[in-house]
C-alpha cells in the first residue's frame, strides 16, 4: 500500500459517491502509481459491501474487480480509454459558432484526421501541404468579411502574409491593440514558414506533423476570434457596467424564421448588443458517415458488464 494524502482520499471518497452512491465504502487504499509519458495515473483498491474496485486517476475513472481481476489489465485499459476518449470527445466544426469560417474549421479536422495515419516522410509533406491549405482558405474566407481599406492596394487573393497582415490591421486597429495585433501577426507568420517548410522538408519527423497542426490551429483560432468580435460588433466590454462577461445570444425573426441573428449580452448586468445576421460559411461542414453493421457503444465507468460463465451463449 502507497501513502496518500487525506485530499487524495477525500477526492477518491467523493467520485465514489458520485459514481457508486449505493454502495457502502469499507475499504479504500492507494496500490500502485505509474508515469505514462507526462501523466501519472495512481490505482486505488476500493472494497464496498458488495464488490470491489479498481479506481484510476487522471482522468478519474473505476473498473469492477470482477472484470478486470489484474490490475495491470486495468491500467492497460485505462490509459487506452483515455487516448480514445479525447477524440471521440473533440467539439466537431458543427457544434461551433464561428460562421463563416466553418469552412476553415472543417478543412483542419480533415487534415488532423489525416495526420493519425501519417506514417512516411512523404505523409508527413501532404500534412503540411494540408496546414498550408487550410491556412489560404482562412484568407480567402476573412477577405470578404471586411473592408479593405481604400489607400490599400489589395495584393492577390491567396498571398497569405500580405493578407494575414491586412486583417490583423483592420480587425484589430489602434494602439490599444499593438500587443494583440503583434502576437496574431507573428502567430500567422510562425505558421505559414513552419507549413510551407514541412510541405518540402525531407528531413520531417512525426512529431513535425504534431507541430504543424497545432500552429495551424492556433492561427485559425486568433484569426476567427478576432474577425468574429469585428464583424458581430462585440465590445471590449460591457458598454453599461464595464464587465467583461460578455456570451452570444442567438435568436430568429419571425419573419425570417431562416435566418439566424447573433447578438453580445452582458452575464452581469443584462445589456445587449445590436442583433447581426449570422453569415452562413460558403461550404457546409459534412456530417460523419452513418456506421453499419452491429454497433456497440460504452459509457464509462464500466459498471454493468458481466463475465459469462462457462456454458454461456
Amino acid at each position: 500500500m502507497l501513502d496518500a494524502t487525506e485530499q487524495e482520499r477525500k477526492d477518491i471518497l467523493d467520485y465514489m459517491a458520485g459514481r457508486a452512491h449505493d454502495e457502502v465504502i469499507e475499504l479504500i487504499q492507494k496500490v500502485y502509481s505509474e508515469k505514462v509519458g507526462s501523466i501519472s495515473h495512481d490505482i486505488w483498491d476500493v472494497h464496498t459491501h458488495c464488490a470491489r474496485w479498481w479506481v484510476i486517476t487522471n482522468p478519474t475513472n473505476l473498473y469492477s474487480q470482477e472484470q478486470f481481476p489484474n490490475m495491470d489489465l486495468a491500467l492497460t485499459f485505462h490509459v487506452g480509454l483515455c487516448l480514445r476518449i479525447p477524440r471521440s470527445e473533440r467539439q466537431s466544426p458543427s457544434e461551433m459558432r464561428a460562421e463563416p469560417l466553418l469552412a476553415c474549421w472543417q478543412a483542419l479536422e480533415e487534415a488532423r484526421e489525416t495526420g493519425t495515419h501519417a506514417e512516411e516522410v512523404q505523409d508527413f509533406q501532404a500534412i503540411g501541404m494540408r496546414c498550408r491549405e487550410v491556412l489560404v482558405t482562412l484568407m480567402h474566407v476573412a477577405q470578404k468579411l471586411i473592408e479593405t481599406p481604400e489607400t490599400t492596394s489589395p495584393p492577390k487573393m491567396s498571398d497569405f502574409r500580405g493578407w494575414s497582415e491586412i486583417i490583423a490591421n483592420t480587425v484589430l486597429p489602434g494602439s490599444t491593440h499593438s500587443e494583440r495585433r503583434g502576437l496574431l501577426k507573428s502567430t500567422a507568420e510562425s505558421a505559414w514558414k513552419f507549413t510551407n517548410w514541412l510541405t518540402h522538408a525531407r528531413n520531417a519527423r512525426f512529431d513535425d506533423v504534431g507541430s504543424a497542426l497545432s500552429t495551424t490551429e492556433l492561427a485559425v483560432s486568433m484569426f476567427t476570434a478576432a474577425l468574429i468580435r469585428h464583424i458581430r460588433n462585440v465590445p471590449e466590454c460591457c458598454p453599461s457596467c464595464g464587465s467583461s462577461r460578455l456570451a452570444p445570444e442567438r435568436g430568429y425573426n419571425t419573419a425570417e424564421p431562416e435566418t439566424i441573428y447573433e447578438r453580445p449580452v452582458c452575464q452581469k448586468c443584462g445589456w445587449t448588443g445590436t442583433p447581426v445576421v449570422v453569415i452562413p460559411s460558403p461550404i457546409a461542414p459534412s456530417d460523419p458517415p452513418t456506421p453499419k453493421g452491429d454497433c456497440s457503444f460504452m459509457n464509462p465507468p464500466l459498471r454493468n458488464w458481466k463475465r459469462l460463465e462457462d456454458g454461456e451463449p
